[in-house]
């Protein structure tokens, strides 16, 4: 058996509906030095039937149906043992790979780099309509020597919330600290970011992957996630600066009352959520009272007004909220 220099791994839960069309993206495009890796965290519904399906039409599709569901974080880090490849694409399981995806991924990791981050346009959920046809806004490949992880940071970070991106080196994942970031949603950025590489970084800057807008299975948790969970990570790596963590997010973004009527508008924050974080907390009770007020206003209007101004003005900063790690 050859060993592969790609595996594509894919932590999958309750996605039977939507796993056929990324598996239909992807197969076409599978050489002999590239497999193609499922791990399925104990779905409910019929994804393993979808699935194996498909492992009978091609040897090169292995699946591994976990015997409980270890979130996010543990899945992937598990497809990634279980993968023999030298390099593993860390991909969802509602997107899709666009033509020439793999070849693109293959020719960038023969010139040795550790890290490939692959650019995407964003469509709506039923992938009729292109939202944004480049998440990084760049024409060009771009290179990051391995003393340049803070311009990667930067430039990147905010866009590689979203797993789907990443193709990293296997020894470099295994390697590397991994339970620790158990939990947080994001893995891979922990992986990533930990301490600088070795080797250089590249950017596709191609767009080669079509992420299904609006489909994430994390919305309740959003608010939990991205006011708390993503701000402690980007804030969690010492060698990088202050100035650069800001510009990605703020140490503490709950206490701007515009976040909160964004998350209000979303339908992520309610009273449910003022109660778990913020009746006990020891702040001014100006502030307090106005967070509370928020969770009273209608949430249908308010995302009326938001859509309107995201939609001319700062689509792409609403939009980072529900890219997503895992569909």
């Amino acid at each position: 058996m050859i060993t592969p220099l790609l595996s594509i791994c894919i932590a999958t839960y309750n996605r039977a509906s939507f796993i056929g069309e990324t598996l239909d993206s992807i197969i076409p495009q599978l050489d002999d030095d590239v497999e193609l890796l499922i791990v399925d965290g104990a779905s409910t519904d019929n994804t393993e039937d979808v699935v194996r399906n498909y492992t009978l039409k091609d040897t090169r599709i292995q699946y591994v149906r976990l015997p409980a569901k270890g979130g996010v974080d543990h899945d992937y880090d598990k497809s990634i043992e279980l993968a023999h490849g030298e390099f593993c694409w860390l991909f969802t399981d509602d997107d899709l790979f666009k033509p020439g995806a793999v070849a693109a991924v293959k020719a960038a990791i023969k010139k040795d780099y550790d890290l490939v981050v692959v650019n995407a346009e964003v469509r709506d959920r039923k992938l009729s309509a292109i939202l944004e046809h480049r998440r990084i806004i760049m024409q060009d490949n771009k290179e990051y020597a391995p003393n340049s992880m803070e311009y990667l940071f930067v430039d990147a970070l905010n866009y590689l919330s979203f797993i789907g991106a990443v193709v990293i080196r296997r020894s470099i994942w295994l390697s590397r600290e991994r339970k620790v970031y158990f939990g947080t949603e994001f893995v891979h950025v922990g992986v990533i970011f930990q301490r600088p590489f070795l080797k250089p970084t590249l950017i596709i800057a191609e767009p080669y992957i079509c992420i299904r807008y609006g489909n994430a299975m994390w919305k309740p948790r959003s608010f939990d996630i991205w006011m708390y969970k993503w701000p402690k990570l980007v804030w969690s790596f010492e060698y990088i600066s202050s100035q650069s963590k800001q510009v990605i997010i703020r140490k503490e973004p709950w206490k701007r009352m515009k976040t909160l009527l964004v998350f209000r508008g979303m339908g992520v924050y309610d009273a449910q959520n003022f109660n778990d974080h913020f009746s006990a907390l020891p702040v001014p009770r100006l502030w307090k009272m106005g967070a509370w007020l928020i969770t009273r206003l209608p949430v249908n209007i308010l995302t009326c007004f938001l859509s309107m101004y995201y939609r001319f003005i700062k689509q792409k900063a609403l939009m980072l909220y529900d890219l997503k790690p895992n569909g």
